[in-house]
């Protein structure tokens, strides 16, 4: 049976005028020279996006965290090794290099195989396919997830505690979920929760209601916790990013009271003491001053 010609014609108008909405076809990711990918949903399916360079940070680099360093990467080795590891949660106050520490992994251990996917939260859906796409690949794969937080009812939040769970599926041996977050338990805390026996209009049992809505960050076999720094951490690790990029620029500093007083001041400005706030204070003290020498 033939079509009608007239309306093979129009077939042909549609399918050409939806053509350009389409996306293009992903190119597979050669994983031997690509470090990292971003995973991008988009309204008919999704694609991995080679990242083409990786902010330029080392472990070296983050001070003042020497303990939650020492735990997340003697389990990022264990992986590597092919032994068994657990998802972590890293979660605490903002600038205090969670997200920086899992990028310098990368750094430390891409020779080893360790390879990078950040995934957006909304795009955690996802994750099954993004699985699928790299569990027969000969490297060790971290899923990323940043400043990671959940509402009631966000799809994702089922889909996350599914593949920790390994209930729907599980995570291949080559996969593990390293996610940061402010939150401690990865969604809103009220003051309701900690009532106790008080009854919440509308909840039964409100104790399951709270264990439920803790649940998913149990999930994760380590714990992370990141934390404001008190003011003798904060001024040492600006003395020590003022030596580093002073050493940089070639114009050794020394480290004053001015520059301590200085560095006080900037926090209490800013109202954080963090490694991300010692670095800005100790990149302008060291600019300006080199600056100043050189009669700029």
């Amino acid at each position: 049976m033939s079509l009608d010609p007239e309306l093979t014609l129009q077939l042909k108008r549609v399918l050409a005028a939806l053509e350009p909405l389409l996306p293009a076809p992903p190119r597979p990711i050669d994983w031997a020279s690509c470090h990292a990918a971003n995973w991008h949903r988009s309204t008919f399916a999704g694609a991995m996006e080679p990242v083409p360079s990786i902010e330029g940070i080392h472990l070296d680099d983050l001070l003042g965290i020497e303990p939650q360093k020492r735990v997340v990467e003697e389990n990022t080795r264990q992986f590597l090794a092919g032994l068994p590891a657990n998802n972590v949660l890293l979660w605490g106050t903002r600038g205090t290099g969670k997200s920086s520490l899992v990028r310098a992994l990368l750094h430390a251990h891409a020779h080893e195989g360790l390879r990078i996917i950040q995934v957006d939260k909304d795009d955690l859906v996802s994750l099954p396919t993004i699985v699928d796409q790299v569990k027969a690949q000969p490297y060790r794969f971290v899923v990323f997830s940043d400043d990671l937080s959940f509402e009631p009812g966000d799809a994702s939040y089922k889909v996350l505690k599914s593949a920790l769970d390994g209930s729907v599926y599980g995570l291949p041996d080559n996969v593990l979920l390293y996610v940061t977050s402010n939150r401690r338990h990865l969604v809103p805390e009220y003051e309701s929760d900690n009532r106790g026996a008080m009854m919440v209009e509308g909840e039964i049992h409100h104790g399951e209601a709270v264990e439920e809505k803790i649940s998913l960050s149990g999930r994760f076999g380590l714990w992370v916790s990141f934390h404001p720094f008190s003011q003798d951490l904060y001024v040492d690790v600006v003395r020590r990013w003022v030596e580093k990029l002073a050493g940089k620029v070639g114009a050794p500093l020394p480290w004053t009271r001015d520059a301590e007083t200085a560095a006080i001041l900037w926090s209490q400005r800013k109202g954080d003491r963090s490694g991300r706030i010692a670095y800005q204070f100790a990149c302008d003290w060291v600019g300006r001053t080199a600056m100043e020498r050189r009669g700029g």
